[in-house]
């Protein structure tokens, strides 16, 4: 697909429009993809639904439940869907969530790409291999992303979690900006080719850039990952990334992320 007017049939949208299944109390996804995708570049939204008492389960029943969220979208069919849930990943493993994800893709014929999915194609693009993790999950969730990513054959240098109570995932919707970069300063960066700030939960935006100039390493996030992922699957070309920014794979997001 060129990077032109690709649907002049549409009044908006009319270089991609993209489908992000979001997490059902997830404030954070909509705002960030609004300041990464470029213009032109249209974003439409459904839930991902699951228990409301369980984070284990509810996490794997997001995508049991894949099929409703996007039928929602009616009679809407967007050029690319992101999954928009890390943690489900590393909760079934990279085998069984291309299985699952290609049962769905075959179904509804359009892409869908999940979070865990677009960062290893972002590290494979950026030729990184050994990443530090920071992540906002419980231990049981960082076990099973270490195991994820060993599976995926990248390797993880060290790893670090938020301080605030996590034994609820959804606890992730109320950290700020500041939290995480008091986390971060617990993360060893010294043998990483890059810093992983996973969980589209985890407000990152206004950390990356500052982190990225910190450690002169480059920061990915789940979301700008996933944003980039459904760029590249659609042939839109992003903005080029500002390395004096701390910007990487997209660029002209700090300024704009700066007022979310």
């Amino acid at each position: 697909m060129s990077d032109n007017v690709n649907h002049p049939n549409r009044e908006y949208s009319a270089r991609a429009l993209m489908g992000v299944a979001v997490p059902q109390a997830n404030p954070i996804v909509e705002p960030e993809f609004s300041v990464l995708m470029p213009a032109g570049v249209g974003v439409i939204a459904t839930r991902l639904q699951g228990s409301r008492t369980d984070s284990s389960n509810r996490i794997v029943e997001y995508l049991d439940n894949l099929g409703t969220s996007i039928e929602a979208f009616d009679s809407t069919k967007p050029d690319a869907l992101g999954y928009a849930c890390t943690g489900t990943s590393y909760m079934i493993g990279p085998q069984e969530e291309k299985k699952r994800v290609d049962i769905f893709q075959d179904h509804f014929g359009f892409p869908i790409i999940t979070s865990a999915q677009a960062i290893l194609m972002a590290c494979h693009f950026l030729g990184v291999e050994k990443v530090a993790l920071l992540a906002p999950y419980p231990q049981w969730m960082v076990d099973k992303s270490l195991i994820y990513w060993q599976q995926c054959g990248l390797v993880i240098t060290h790893s670090a979690r938020t301080t605030m109570d996590t034994t609820d995932t959804r606890a992730v919707y109320q950290m700020r900006a500041p939290m995480v970069m008091q986390a971060a300063d617990n993360l060893d960066t010294s043998d990483a080719d890059a810093i992983l700030i996973s969980g589209t939960g985890m407000p990152s935006l206004r950390v990356m850039s500052a982190l990225s100039l910190k450690t002169g390493k480059p920061v990915l996030s789940s979301n700008l990952c996933l944003a980039w992922a459904m760029l590249q699957e659609v042939g839109v070309q992003p903005h080029a990334a500002r390395s004096d920014k701390g910007e990487i794979l997209i660029g002209e997001w700090v300024e704009k992320a700066a007022l979310l």
